[in-house]
């Protein structure tokens, strides 16, 4: 059932095929979903290998180290865009460039950075539970500290959100049943002024952040459907909350037009597109927005059943996480239920793949739990 729920997005795709007008291209979308049902068969199909713990500090550890090394390569190949960003001009471009020069979309890279951070500061704690030495609970905290420091830098509003998010999920579930409420207080007091003072630091070096999170975000919120009556909106909303409310509110209405099975999943975009040109949304039509909702793209694509599935999919991982009490699973499905409330990470190779193959871990660690436990139940 577990491998299912895992390879729900594969089995939607294969019950509506036929909704496809073009064969080929259903064919492309359906093999990048391939891999929730390969990681199922080969990751749950050998769950009892699955080294849950070591499998995400590696993870994390590594991962920060690579992003290490390609910061300082950023630095060394693109020094026109340090300048810029050291002097102060076009301060908002940075982590896409960035993101750009490793070959992933900004807000999918920081998806990744979010949950690595978050990670890392589960070793911070777990550092402490098994009583390592102190080198080595130096050398987690320099490693948190710098993914957290990665995830700023790159500077994506929902991944930030997510990852202040996990650690607060991570604080109080990995805190609060170890210890009492003194030493509690002292570690939150001594993680609020870490995060704090790096926040402080790196907003003080990049004052559009200030901007970005406050009067840019929410400007002209009177204008959705209508970003065509702003002048400039490439300049004024182009990362604005009212030009997603506008496309969810143009995928919505169309949606509700082809239940209740959907336009097929290879004509999602192209369909939308459309859409935008028949209700005269030139500035929606010119730069082509995708949803940039996952639940609406899998309500248009493949009509009612395309929600079901994507909240079968995420709200399962949730009740992993929930049902082993365990930090770094639900801060996971927050941060992926999250992220695809402003964008649509199952119709990404990298979202498909990220998600399936932690889900299957995830599946693998809660049977190994569950399995243990009915065998020392007692025989009545």
């Amino acid at each position: 059932m577990l491998a299912v729920c895992i390879a729900s997005p594969l089995i939607l795709e294969i019950v509506l095929f036929w909704k496809n007008d073009s064969f080929s291209d259903g064919l492309k979308s359906l093999e990048k979903d391939l891999s929730l049902l390969l990681f199922p068969v080969f990751i749950l199909g050998n769950y009892q290998r699955v080294q849950f713990i070591k499998i995400v500090q590696y993870y994390s550890s590594v991962t920060t180290a690579l992003l290490l090394f390609f910061f300082v390569r950023f630095f060394v190949f693109y020094p026109e865009l340090v300048n810029k960003y050291l002097n102060g001009n076009d301060l908002w471009e940075m982590g896409y460039k960035f993101a750009d020069t490793l070959g992933i979309h900004a807000p999918a890279l920081n998806m990744h950075l979010a949950f690595v951070a978050i990670c890392n500061l589960y070793f911070v704690f777990y550092s402490f539970s098994v009583n390592e030495t102190l080198k080595i609970k130096t050398g987690r905290f320099i490693i948190f500290a710098g993914s957290f420091f990665f995830v700023l830098f790159v500077n994506t509003r929902m991944a930030l959100f997510n990852a202040l998010a996990g650690f607060v999920i991570v604080f109080f579930l990995e805190i609060f049943k170890k210890y009492n409420v003194l030493k509690v207080l002292i570690t939150f007091s001594i993680l609020f002024v870490v995060l704090s003072s790096l926040l402080y630091v790196f907003v003080q070096q990049n004052p559009y952040m200030k901007q970005k999170y406050s009067s840019v975000t929410f400007a002209y919120m009177d204008k959705i459907g209508k970003l065509d009556e702003i002048e400039n909106p490439e300049v004024k909303v182009f990362n604005a909350l009212v030009t997603r409310v506008s496309i969810w509110k143009s995928a919505w209405e169309l949606s509700v037009k082809k239940l209740p099975f959907g336009v097929g999943s290879s004509d999602g975009k192209p369909e939308l597109f459309k859409y935008y040109k028949e209700t005269n949304q030139q500035f929606l039509a010119k730069y082509e927005f995708p949803t940039h909702n996952q639940f609406l793209d899998f309500l248009l694509k493949f009509g009612i059943l395309g929600p079901v599935v994507v909240v079968l999919y995420i709200f399962t991982i949730g009740y992993l996480g929930y049902d082993l009490k365990n930090a770094i699973i639900i801060s996971f499905f927050f941060l992926f239920f999250t992220s695809n409330l402003t964008d649509d990470f199952l119709i990404r190779f990298d979202g498909i793949a990220f998600s399936g193959l932690w889900f299957s871990i995830f599946g693998s660690f809660w049977l190994q739990q569950k399995i243990t436990v009915d065998k020392v139940k007692p025989i009545l």
